[in-house]
């Protein structure tokens, strides 16, 4: 296997892991690195999708212990089978969108600018959400998962949707999204963080079950290494995550969207930097 392949691999796993559950969307940030790193074939777009499953893992162990008591309450706790419930119903808009036009936005969006863009727009809508939780605390009712109703989920599983889209971020459109929706910013992070185990894990495994016929053994190290290294980072950065949005709001992470989609707009345009296509 080619050092330098590895060391790409290594360098796209940081990003995902860094990048999945904060706001600034990893699929954005993974196109990105992908063009300057000349790691944008399709083999790599597979890559980038299956690589989400080593993040996945950091939230399990993080989150261990809620997902431990759920499973082991599901047969006999109210409780257990609501949340359970919940987590299922918002999974499901996604699921039934991606097949439907999941082929069709990865053909004709997955572009840079279309990132950009994205990233622009989606800072002026975090800010926003931000300011109108801080205006008006009140419009935060459910301060816990568990006081989620199974409206509330479905609400926040079509949100999630928006994330097809290259540049939206599916942490953002479903923290952001759980917000305006009146969930306090922990409980929309930590019912983010949940939604995302089926729905990463899912889309890592379909993607690699579709394009089986084109990934071959020669392939395990190249694929082993983005994991490690999507793990590492995510573990790291769930755990600052949300010791963070504790004491701060999401703020500065809009104003990185909007001045990272701005620079990548503005280089493009002006033939600085080829970002590909």
């Amino acid at each position: 296997m080619d050092i330098a392949l590895l060391i790409k691999a290594a360098i796209m796993g940081v990003v995902e892991g860094l990048t999945e559950f904060l706001p600034i969307s990893s699929t954005g940030h993974l196109i990105l690195a992908g063009a300057l790193l000349e790691f944008d074939d399709d083999k790599a777009k597979v890559f980038d999708i299956a690589i989400q499953t080593g993040a996945i893992f950091a939230v399990i162990i993080v989150y261990w212990q809620k997902i431990r008591h759920t499973l082991v309450a599901l047969p006999t706790e109210k409780q257990a089978q609501q949340f359970a419930l919940n987590v299922l119903v918002a999974f499901v808009p996604a699921v039934l969108l991606g097949l439907l036009f999941g082929k069709a936005i990865q053909a004709h969006l997955f572009t840079p600018v279309v990132v950009a863009s994205t990233f622009v727009l989606g800072g002026l809508i975090i800010i926003w959400a931000e300011k109108r939780q801080e205006r008006n605390p009140a419009v935060a009712r459910i301060h816990e998962v568990d006081a989620m109703t199974v409206m509330d989920a479905l609400k926040v599983g079509l949100v999630q949707c928006l994330a097809m889209i290259p540049g939206t971020s599916r942490s953002g459109a479903t923290i952001i999204g759980g917000m305006l929706l009146g969930l306090s910013r922990k409980a929309a992070t930590d019912f983010s963080f949940f939604l995302a185990i089926p729905t990463l894990i899912g889309a890592g495994g379909y993607s690699l079950y579709k394009e089986r016929a084109a990934l071959s053994v020669a392939d395990v190290p190249l694929f082993s290494v983005g994991l490690v290294f999507s793990f590492l980072s995510a573990w790291l950065c769930v755990r600052w995550l949300l010791r963070y949005i504790s004491v701060h709001s999401f703020i500065p992470f809009a104003w990185y969207r909007i001045a990272f989609g701005i620079v990548v707009l503005a280089t493009a345009w002006s033939g600085l930097v080829t970002w590909g296509h």
